[in-house]
């Protein structure tokens, strides 16, 4: 009788551990959705710039011929945007302070909304402008909030990969905008440029239904001492009470320094800079400008022209290859998701930007090619175009595209988080606009093969800059990455590339 009351005691325990165990596995699982379908929503407003790259690209040749537009207009209106996103860049972080995070998403949604709607209905160039100076604000309240709202819900194991999603919608975006092209090129010429631009409106709307969805930031709710508010939201993120309980103590631990700086301070220190915020900064900002200055957004605003000069006659057929780069674009930017939390952000930097250096050099050659000595086929030269530039874009999504914005996100300490961000980006899209405003222009001085040499040497340096300044953040909480840049010593040693990650990464390749 004992041993057969000792055997239910026992299967009784069995039943109850196993039930534990299932309602912990059901618990993670629920909250590891929940926090992945916070990112895709947070990540909604990368859809409106991507699809604003992609479509401008295709809706230029089309507003040429209906608004009888310059080519200097035509740099001016491309290029502005990322000009202009300064604005919405610089201000964000203020913004984001001072209404939360989850309500600047918001705001960047109505504000790109607004100037897509004067686009589409714009009846002259000066019109079409103001649209566009609209849209680029709002672009830039976008780019800057969402990787710092995945930033701080995510936990630290998974948060490179969700801090990688606004890059992810970036191309998704980008291919709408290539599809949409093809899709209405077929219209009048009065009126597909404005379809293409108007259907821009539409992501914005789901963002709107994103609000009653997603939460704001815990550690903006514990800078707004709302502590009861962010422990209930770190409780629906972590997938343990005692998890939440750990991230609560830290952010905390690190408001209480915040407090001790006020926004005039904030920005003081940020242009008088300690040595480990210098190094930050150097890390930061660095890696925001090279991954502009490479050439890519002239790689997709300007893809009709280059698939124009390599050979490719008319606009329905460019309007397809665009395409193409868009689907490469968007299946790569997947490879690197898979692969940033596993083998961690610097393998893929340097695969990515040796790649590109190697696929711009490959550009440069085979469109000299095609307007020098003849020696390969026309139909050869055209086809090696289009590799490189898919080559190009596909180096680029599985690494520097993505992580740049990851690293930007997360190295800065909370008290300087949003201002700090908001300088990267600025660096970003005035390197971006800078590119775009005179891709054209250069082109016509140097050849559009000697341009894409240049961005294949900018690129090349990239190389060094991984080597020399980006450390490895990979599985690291915020609050551990703020650490490596204390000393020299430890930036030197978070920098370093471990062979166990290059091993893997090949293995994974």
């Amino acid at each position: 009788m004992s041993l057969v009351n000792g055997y239910v005691k026992y299967k009784g325990f069995k039943e109850e551990e196993e039930g534990a165990f299932t309602m912990s596995r059901s618990r993670k699982n629920d909250t590891k959705k929940y926090v992945y379908a916070c990112a895709v929503f947070a990540s909604l407003n990368s859809v409106l710039l991507g699809y604003d790259v992609g479509v401008m690209s295709g809706a230029i040749l089309f507003i040429q011929k209906d608004l009888m537009i310059t080519e200097f207009q035509e740099e001016l209106l491309v290029g502005c945007l990322s000009i202009i996103a300064l604005v919405g860049s610089l201000t964000g972080g203020r913004t984001s302070d001072a209404i939360g995070r989850k309500w600047t998403i918001a705001l960047a949604a109505v504000v790109f909304q607004t100037g897509s709607a004067i686009m589409a209905l714009a009846p002259s160039f000066e019109v079409l402008m103001i649209g566009r100076l609209l849209a680029g604000v709002g672009i830039g309240f976008g780019v800057m909030i969402a990787p710092v709202y995945i930033a701080e819900i995510s936990p630290a194991m998974a948060r490179g990969t969700l801090t990688s999603f606004p890059e992810i919608f970036i191309n998704l975006g980008i291919l709408l905008g290539y599809i949409s092209n093809y899709l209405f090129s077929g219209l009048s010429e009065h009126i597909n440029w404005r379809i293409m631009l108007g259907v821009g409106i539409i992501p914005s709307i789901f963002i709107g239904f994103a609000l009653f969805f997603i939460p704001e930031s815990p550690r903006w709710l514990i800078m707004q001492k709302r502590e009861k508010e962010a422990r209930a939201v770190l409780l629906r993120i972590n997938e343990t009470e005692s998890e939440a309980m750990e991230r609560l103590l830290e952010i905390q631990e690190a408001a209480n320094q915040t407090k001790r700086h006020e926004e005039g301070a904030v920005w003081k220190e940020l242009f008088n800079p300690s040595p480990s915020l210098r190094r930050m900064l150097i890390t930061g900002c660095g890696i925001q400008c090279f991954q502009q200055i490479t050439g890519i957004d002239a790689t997709v605003y300007y893809s009709p022209t280059i698939f124009r000069d390599a050979g490719i006659q008319t606009d329905q057929e460019i309007l397809a290859a665009t395409v193409a780069v868009g689907f490469t674009k968007t299946m790569f930017i997947l490879v690197a998701i898979f692969l940033i939390d596993r083998v961690g952000r610097k393998p893929l930097l340097y695969v990515s930007t040796i790649g590109m250096t190697a696929c711009l050099a490959l550009l440069g050659i085979a469109l000299t090619h095609q307007h020098g000595s003849g020696v390969v086929a026309p139909d050869v030269g055209v086809g090696l175009a289009i590799l490189a530039v898919c080559g190009n874009v596909a180096f680029f999504s599985v690494g520097v595209g993505p992580i740049c914005w990851v690293l930007t996100s997360e190295i800065f300490p909370l008290r300087l988080r949003a201002q700090a961000s908001a300088v990267g980006a600025v660096g970003n899209r005035l390197s971006s606009g800078l590119v775009a405003m005179s891709f054209l222009t250069v082109s016509h001085k140097i050849t559009v093969a000697g341009t894409f040499f240049i961005f294949s040497f900018l690129s090349l340096l990239s190389v060094y800059f991984v080597y020399r300044f980006v450390p490895e953040t990979k599985g690291k909480s915020l609050e551990q990455i703020e650490m490596l840049f204390q000393s020299e010593d430890d930036w030197r040693k978070g920098r370093d590339l471990q062979l166990s990650d290059v091993q893997r990464l090949v293995q994974d390749d």
